[in-house]
This record gives C-alpha cells, sequence and structure tokens, in this order.
C-alpha cells in the first residue's frame, strides 16, 4: 500500500509543479485534467502527509521516552504516544478506503426513470410521491433537478417519470437508488382501511458525456416528432414539439416533451437515449461479474428490492444493509441522506474485505 502511496505523492508533486507553470492555462484540455486529477488526489496526498507526521511523531516519543528519566516528562510521552498511534489506525483505515478502485461514474450527472409497478394507480401516486423526494433530496445538496418526460394519471400520479440531477458527484450517492421500492399503506380510495402493498422501480444511469463514446448509427434510429400531451400551455400543445426517438437494435423508445422547442426536446431525448444505451451495456457487464456483484451494495439490479416504505408504522426499512428508521415523513420530503451513508459504508466493508482476501 505504501508504495502506491509514495507514487500518489510523486505524482502530486509533478502535477502541482505543471499547473504552477505560467503558461498551464494554454492548453485548456490539458488544464482541466491537470485539475481534475488534482482534486482527485488532494484527499489521499493529506492523508497520507498526515499519517507521516504520525509516524514520525511516535518515533520521536519512542526515542525520547528511552533517554527519559523525569517521571512527568515520561507521563506525557506516553500520553503523546498513545494519541499517535490511535490517529495512526484510523488513517490507515481511512487510506485503504480512499485507495479503494473508484467509479469512474462517480462524478457524474444521473438521469432517473421512476416507474409505477404493482398497485395500480396507487403505485402511480407513490412514483409521484418519489418523484418529489428526489427533488427536494437534490435540492438539499444543491443540484438541480430537470423534468425530461413524464406520464401523469388524473389523480396527481405518474405512470412514469425521467428526469436529470445535475451536480458534482451525484451519481456516487444516487447509484443507492437504483431497485424496487415498495410501499405498504391504506390508500384514500380504500373504504374498507386496508393496506396494499405497491411498488415502483427506479432506475439511475449516469449522464454520458464526451469522454464516453455511445455510437448511434442513423439508420438504426426512427424520429417521431409531434403535440406535447397533458399540461404545459398553449404553446406545448399547439406545436409539433415532443420528439419520440425508437432505436431498432435495442427496442428503446424514449420521448421528451418537456421544453416548447423541438430542438431542445430532440437534445433531451438523444441524451436519454445516450444514458439508456450506455447502461445496457454496464448492465450486461455487471451481469457477467454477477458473482463479485453479490458482495457489493448498489449494484444497480432493477429487480432487487431495496427498500420498504411503511406509511402505518411511519417506518423506512433498506433491506441490503439491516438500517430501519422510524421518520418516514422526513424522509418522504428528501431526508434519505443517512440511507445513502450508510450503503456507501456498507459497500467500502464490502470492497475493503474482498480486497483483503484477495490480498
Amino acid at each position: 500500500m505504501f508504495d502506491k502511496l509514495d507514487d500518489l505523492l510523486a505524482r502530486y508533486e509533478e502535477i502541482m509543479n505543471e499547473l504552477n507553470e505560467p503558461t498551464v492555462t494554454n492548453n485548456q484540455d490539458r488544464f482541466r485534467k491537470l485539475m481534475k486529477e488534482q482534486s482527485d488526489l488532494t484527499p489521499i496526498v493529506e492523508a497520507y502527509k498526515e499519517y507521516k507526521k504520525c509516524k514520525q511523531d511516535e518515533e520521536d516519543s519512542l526515542a525520547l521516552l528511552d533517554s527519559e528519566s523525569d517521571e512527568d516528562m515520561k507521563e506525557m510521552l506516553k500520553e503523546e504516544l498513545s494519541a499517535a498511534k490511535k490517529r495512526i489506525e484510523e488513517l490507515e483505515k481511512e487510506l485503504k478506503i480512499l485507495l479503494l478502485p473508484k467509479d469512474p461514474n462517480d462524478d457524474k450527472n444521473v438521469i432517473m426513470e421512476i416507474r409505477a409497478g404493482a398497485g395500480g394507480d396507487e403505485a402511480a401516486l407513490f412514483a409521484a410521491e418519489m418523484y418529489r423526494l428526489y427533488v427536494h433530496y437534490a435540492e438539499s445538496q444543491r443540484w438541480k433537478a430537470e423534468l425530461l418526460n413524464v406520464d401523469e394519471i388524473g389523480i396527481g400520479g405518474m405512470k412514469e417519470v425521467s428526469f436529470t440531477i445535475t451536480g458534482q458527484g451525484a451519481y456516487s450517492k444516487l447509484k443507492y437508488e437504483s431497485g424496487v421500492h415498495r410501499v405498504q399503506r391504506v390508500p384514500e380510495t380504500e373504504s374498507g382501511g386496508r393496506i396494499h402493498t405497491s411498488t415502483v422501480s427506479v432506475a439511475v444511469m449516469p449522464e454520458v458525456d464526451d469522454d464516453i463514446d455511445i455510437v448511434i448509427d442513423d439508420k438504426d434510429i426512427r424520429i417521431d416528432v409531434m403535440r406535447a400531451s397533458g399540461n404545459g400551455g398553449q404553446c406545448v400543445n399547439t406545436t409539433d414539439s415532443a420528439v419520440r426517438l425508437t432505436h431498432y437494435p435495442t427496442g428503446i423508445v424514449v420521448y421528451s416533451q418537456t421544453e416548447k422547442s423541438q430542438l431542445q426536446n430532440k437534445a433531451k431525448a438523444f441524451a436519454l437515449l445516450k444514458a439508456k444505451l450506455y447502461d445496457l451495456e454496464q448492465q450486461q457487464r455487471h451481469d457477467a461479474e454477477a458473482e463479485m456483484r453479490r458482495s457489493q451494495i448498489g449494484t444497480g439490479d432493477r429487480s432487487e428490492k431495496i427498500r420498504t416504505y411503511n406509511f402505518p408504522q411511519g417506518r423506512v426499512t433498506d433491506h441490503r444493509i439491516g438500517l430501519t428508521l422510524y421518520k418516514l415523513d422526513k424522509i418522504m420530503n428528501g431526508d434519505i441522506g443517512e440511507i445513502i451513508d450508510g450503503c456507501i459504508l456498507a459497500d467500502q466493508t464490502a470492497k475493503l474485505a474482498r480486497m483483503n482476501q484477495e490480498g
């Protein structure tokens, strides 16, 4: 581990020297890459520098203890030695986590899709509530949520909704939301007071940017333009602004109607299609590594029931990490940070255990 850390420290110093060159901004692409690499390495380098200082403090305290005869001074040195050892242990754990292979998509924006599953209108109502949950969570992180497409039902529910969330590290947190979410409650339309169970599925896909090459052949695509449906004002409904793309090889169909301009809707539809094709490629790769994925949290298995929202008990349970919280109202208002932090910790723990086995 320490050989790798020494190499990373040397690389960090190289980057800093290059960034201090007066001509560094002449090549903007190179400059951006260096800034990104520097940002990624900074937490590792800072932790490693502190680790080295603590190791030096430990050695100094041990050397002084051997030569010191004053009892009060010895006591003080023992305390310093104990503090240094404790901090060294903490930093070793921290460095192991920092050195875990990083998901290359973690820094990307996301495209999310929520679909109503079993439960009819009740599932569609819950899908709409889940959409609002993620919008509120995005706002709490100072991210931006933007609607791509929605298929609404008359009572305020959504059969399906797709949207983007833009912000630093969006995928690194929201990827743990992928899977089936189950709600247990008495529907407003239920006169007998019986609890019904409904489901929605959530798909979280990294937005495809210029560094990912997704080739879409013109002959593989059908583009249909049509009038947008649903609410959206007179302009939206009276012009052929909505765009539907059909990708023949995969059968994927995407639709965008939220913008008044056909060009804007077309750009959004292509962004969604690229994300879906990239996601399909990732899913196929994941399936080939299924054994490895079983030890991980947030694998993106769409059929996995990940969470239950029990309204009568005010309870939310994440089944992957065995976490139950009795603050359903807050969670439905976007307060999912504790759940996501738990998933990240469980994911890191599983990866560390596997790394130790392999090592």
